[in-house]
């Protein structure tokens, strides 16, 4: 094993948007090369307004090392993690690979091309151009593609046999088969494995090439989103000592597993037997500035955002994702649905081939990942290919039959050669059911069900929006979460989307920016967020969720009128004040809209409470009614009911009260546009204690709120990435969200900005990211914004060498 060298091959890359076969050369010229690292973009994009023609480009990549002469009779692997789209790899002027797919992984071998004890020229031609004849391309996509080497690239340095791949199937009963490939002069060669327990305890096992090696591990925990128990598989490849010399290990795969078994049947998803409901997001893989190229630590932190923060167990990848993304997603327990690559459109004979072999690259790269738990081999959208979709299903049951099968159809009682029927299911126009049922969309009530897409383009709603707006978002996607998890023999949802991102013209608000995410495209988070985040069951205080919709921004209503107000909670009750005055305390309605979430959202509605006993001296019984009649025309915009107008007359010549009295009444406990404003006070309530505290007021003073999501970066092997949230607040804490406000932007220390130097606020939020540049250290990011305080946040920069 002495002999096995791995380098990160990320520094040293030199970029030209402009491809010119003289980069093959020694002498450039007179091309203009830039210095890039990567994971790299082939061109930064503004926020919005942006020209997807900009990344369309046949560009070049270029980086010159020198191959020192240990490396005689050794192979040379040189792995890419995604060059988007089509690439061409050259060393020496000798073209050595070519890869038709951006996002999956590819390996070229340099051993032939490389010239021992002198400077080498490796070069990638790199097109990103949308009229290339290759999935996603051929229809209208509706995300931009980007461009350019935006993983990372590795080289490894092998003996002349070395393992291509290892992949284990594992069951929840400690049951397991490790597949191995191998490829060089292997004759003789054979395997040992080797799983090591968290706990550390190792089992051993010798096999042969040809053959899987079978055994069983007693007392595993298996991985459950709940528990992922994470073992390790060490696979060597062995040849055999003669003459008395001891064996030698060639090569070695270490791969992180689980133990675990689906089953997906007419009742849903059974994860190690047990019933798992799914209730998760699709996730667009796309930053601002950046497109794709995000190193491994903004991956994760995706990852991170969705379990930890939105309460997802669940998340869709509508092409195939970060293999850090992967990891984290393995680390955290979120199941992820991975589908090949594409959108809507089905090409020709080639096209085809394409994919295919792209559906095979996703199943062998991602298959050791326990967080897998469905693979979608058809092209999301697509009309019905028999054909075609036999190929891709075969391919998948045949690399992997551990998982099943799906593909997202946008069509009812299509055809169904998956194992599970996943439909796009965007029905809801905000009245009536959630969700269709199952029987009138798939054509097989035998096999699994899910709704793989709902809300997004029914209702994108932008961060600035009104309080209504943000506020039905946010209840239509508690309706579909709600009636999916009450129907019968639905696994789960996928809600579209994740975050808000760049589109293509003919989709988005005109901006070239689909606002159809719960987060922004800075990963901050809508109203709509909190439905979601409000669902985790709480461990401890810190775990509380309360989010509440305005209570009495009447200028923000039609006609003045204040509108429904929710509590987006996952605690016991809510508690209400109004200038410090108990109003009532809100229990969740377990018969209600929502009856079926775990945590259903608290529909605020009595803000008087027993103010008039106590304030206009009103008897107990008349009080009771009185109140509830001004809630009653607090919640109807429209002229009062002659129900209520009823009840109104009875309870007014009782009191010997007169229309103005009422009118009073109404101004004093209600409120109106241009009368005086209340405060506020929402208590989250949990296990008899408050738990998180919101207040609702006029805004005194505003405040810059900086917060850093990953405050320590590691530099190499790659350039590292800090992602900073930036939020107007008043002195509550409150989210302030028509400031828009610029925020002006710099930095001290060995870090700089991705992005502008001045960036407005959208909703009261915006974000920036702070890249290293191979130097240790700390680096300071300063905030300026008009009428607030100056904010500062730092990050601690590690450099780790190659």
């Amino acid at each position: 094993m002495e002999r096995i060298e791995h380098y990160d091959w990320n520094d040293g890359w030199f970029f030209t948007p402009r491809y010119d076969p003289a980069l093959l050369g020694p002498e450039i010229g007179g091309l203009d090369l830039e210095p890039v690292r990567l994971p790299h973009t082939v061109k930064v994009l503004p926020f919005n307004y942006c020209n997807e023609n900009d990344y369309q480009l046949v560009s070049g990549y270029r980086r010159v090392f020198t191959a020192p002469k240990s490396w005689e009779g050794r192979t040379l692997l040189l792995t890419f993690g995604a060059a988007a789209h089509d690439a061409t790899v050259y060393c020496n002027g000798q073209r050595v690979g070519h890869h038709a797919c951006g996002y999956t992984a590819f390996t070229v071998n340099l051993t032939n091309a490389v010239r021992l004890g002198q400077e080498n020229i490796l070069v990638v031609r790199c097109d990103s151009r949308e009229t290339l004849d290759i999935p996603p391309f051929g229809g209208q996509t509706e995300t931009l593609t980007y461009g350019g080497l935006y993983r990372g690239v590795s080289l490894d340095v092998k003996e002349n046999a070395w393992l291509r791949d290892v992949f284990i199937q594992a069951g929840a009963d400690g049951s397991f088969r490790i597949y191995s490939a191998a490829e060089g002069e292997t004759v003789g060669c054979t395997l040992e494995a080797e799983i090591r327990s968290p706990s550390g305890r190792r089992a051993a096992y010798v096999g042969e090439l040809s053959l899987p090696i079978n055994g069983t591990l007693n007392g595993v925990q298996p991985w459950s989103c709940e528990h992922p128990t994470r073992y390790t598989l060490t696979v060597r490849l062995i040849r055999p000592g003669t003459s008395g010399l001891p064996d030698r290990a060639l090569d070695q795969k270490v791969i992180r597993f689980g133990f675990r078994t689906i089953q997906f049947v007419a009742g849903g998803l059974y994860l190690n037997g047990v019933r798992t409901h799914l209730r998760g997001l699709v996730r667009p893989q796309s930053y601002p500035y950046q497109g794709y190229a995000m190193p491994d630590s903004i991956q994760r932190l995706d990852a991170q955002i969705l379990r930890k923060e939105l309460g997802c167990n669940a998340v869709r990848c509508v092409c195939p994702p970060s293999p850090a993304f992967l990891d984290a997603c393995d680390e955290l327990g979120l199941l992820a649905f991975v589908e090949m690559p594409g959108q809507q459109h089905i090409g020709g004979p080639a096209w085809k081939a394409q994919a295919l072999q792209n559906c095979r690259e996703m199943v062998c790269q991602y298959r050791n990942h326990p967080s897998v738990f469905l693979w979608g081999v058809r092209v999301p959208g697509s009309a019905d290919d028999e054909a075609f979709y036999k190929k891709t299903n075969e391919a998948a049951r045949r690399l992997d039959p551990t998982r099943p099968t799906a593909g997202t159809h946008r069509a009812k009682k299509g055809q169904l050669l998956e194992d599970v029927y996943a439909y796009d299911d965007f029905s809801f126009a905000g009245a009536g059911p959630g969700c269709l049922p199952r029987a009138s969309v798939t054509p097989d009530l035998r096999r699994g069900y899910l709704i793989s897409g709902y809300g997004g383009m029914m209702y994108p709603t932008k961060s600035f929006d009104g309080n209504a707006q943000r506020l039905s978002q946010a209840l239509r996607y508690g309706a579909v979460l709600n009636d999916a998890a009450a129907q019968q023999g639905v696994a789960g949802s996928f809600g579209w989307c994740m975050t808000d991102y760049n589109t293509h013209p003919a989709y988005g608000s005109g901006d070239r920016v689909s606002y159809q995410g719960v987060l922004d495209l800075f990963r901050n988070p809508k109203l709509a967020a909190a439905v979601f985040a409000s669902q985790k069951p709480p461990r401890v205080p810190s775990d509380i969720v309360l989010e509440v919709s305005p209570a009495a921004a009447f200028g923000d209503m039609p006609a003045g009128y204040p509108g429904g107000c929710w509590a987006f909670t996952n605690a016991d009750t809510v508690r209400v004040y109004r200038n410090g005055d108990f109003i009532a305390e809100f229990s969740p309605d377990r018969q209600g809209r929502f009856a079926a979430l775990p945590y259903p959202p608290i529909q605020i509605d009595d803000f008087v409470g027993s103010l008039l006993e106590k304030y206009e001296g009103i008897a107990h019984s008349e009080a009771v009614q009185l109140a509830g009649c001004l809630n009653a025309m607090r919640r109807d915009p429209n002229i009062p009911s002659p129900l209520l107008r009823a009840r109104l007359g009875r309870l007014l010549r009782a009191l010997r009260m007169d229309e103005s009295h009422l009118i009073r009444l109404y101004q004093t406990y209600i409120g109106v546009l241009g009368g005086p404003t209340a405060s506020y006070r929402f208590d989250a309530v949990w296990k008899g204690r408050v738990a998180r505290t919101v207040v609702q007021e006029p805004a005194q003073r505003v405040r810059l709120e900086c917060t850093v999501r990953n405050a320590i970066l590691t530099d190499g092997p790659t350039w590292d990435c800090a992602a900073v949230s930036l939020r107007a607040i008043d002195q509550n804490g409150s989210l302030l969200p028509y400031c828009s406000e610029a925020v002006q932007l710099s930095v001290e220390g060995p870090a700089k900005l991705i992005g502008p130097s001045v960036v407005p606020l959208r909703g009261g939020m915006a974000g920036t990211y702070l890249a290293t540049d191979g130097v240790a250290g700390r680096a300071t990011l300063h905030c300026k914004m008009e009428g607030a305080l100056d904010t500062e946040v730092s990050v601690i920069i590690r450099r780790r060498e190659a």
